[in-house]
């Protein structure tokens, strides 16, 4: 007979919720909802002069080709982060779930960059590929390739994809060797008594088993993608050169902190913020039919 514990009083789950509800509305619903108030005003940069000026911020975005040329920008950075990131995890997950001496210290190290914040990241790579001193930069040199991201925006592109990439490994690494470790040994040595290969075993098995966790690493690497590479970006190009890695969150700070265009930066925001949206819910309604649960 199973047993289940009851609670008698009816205000308790509320209470054991509330916190998360407080932070949710502290953090998410309230600020959303200034972005959006903010998004239809024109307002100067102490807040002094507030004129209501309906959807013109976002008029003026859709006129503007930078706007245009920083969401190609950002499509292509999210599109390689997303990509490498798991790609990369996955096959240093598949690595150590094999390995049977050191698994303990090679798991380790990769867990490690995991501990760096992102900003801290972009400042690494940027000493790493620093033109002047940078030690992978003199190495290139050396080989007769010259690597400059300060001056060309293709490389500076390539090199915040690089440090966002880095950054997000492991966090991508340890639930993929979670759900590798999760698959029962059963099937895989069942499959290769019947003959099937490492490759065969792995596509026909592993791969869809670990789908449910592929896809929420998908939609969380999405949303890192557009927002939590801010700190990469600012610590290691600052959008530049020329605008050349300014992605959308990023031009939202530029232009609401530095340009002090409020309304703008707010305007920017709301549809940085409905884009990530219709790209869940894509996600959900398309690709996690292919998910075997």
């Amino acid at each position: 007979m199973e047993k289940r514990v009851t609670f008698n009083e009816k205000t308790l789950p509320y209470l054991l919720v509330l916190p998360q509800i407080a932070i949710t509305i502290a953090f998410f619903f309230w600020p959303s909802w200034q972005a959006i108030y903010q998004s239809v005003l024109l307002e100067d940069a102490f807040g002094g002069n507030t004129r209501f000026v309906w959807f013109d911020n976002f008029a003026h975005l859709f006129r503007d080709p930078a706007y245009y040329r920083s969401a190609m920008i950002t499509a292509v950075f999210s599109l390689l982060v997303a990509g490498l990131g798991l790609s990369i995890s996955l096959l240093l997950a598949v690595m150590a779930d094999r390995i049977v001496r050191g698994a303990t210290a090679y798991k380790a190290f990769l867990v490690w960059p995991y501990a760096v914040a992102p900003a801290v990241a972009g400042v690494l790579w940027g000493f790493l590929f620093n033109p002047a001193v940078g030690i992978v930069a003199w190495t290139l040199r050396i080989f007769g390739y010259e690597f400059n991201y300060v001056l060309n925006g293709g490389q500076a592109l390539a090199l915040i994809v690089f440090a966002a990439v880095w950054s997000q490994i492991s966090y991508n690494f340890l639930f993929f060797l979670a759900g590798l470790q999760s698959i029962p040994k059963s099937l895989i040595e069942a499959a290769a008594i019947d003959g099937a290969g490492p490759g065969r075993r792995f596509w026909t098995i592993i791969f869809p088993l670990l789908s449910p966790t592929g896809f929420f690493l998908l939609v969380v690497n999405v949303i890192y993608a557009f927002f939590g590479t801010f700190g990469v970006v600012d610590g290691l190009t600052k959008g530049g050169p020329a605008k050349a890695t300014e992605i959308l969150v990023f031009k939202v700070y530029n232009d609401g902190f530095r340009g002090q265009d409020l309304g703008g930066s707010a305007a920017q925001s709301v549809i940085l913020m409905a884009i990530v949206i219709l790209l869940t819910v894509v996600q959900f309604r398309f690709i996690e039919r292919k998910v075997h649960y």
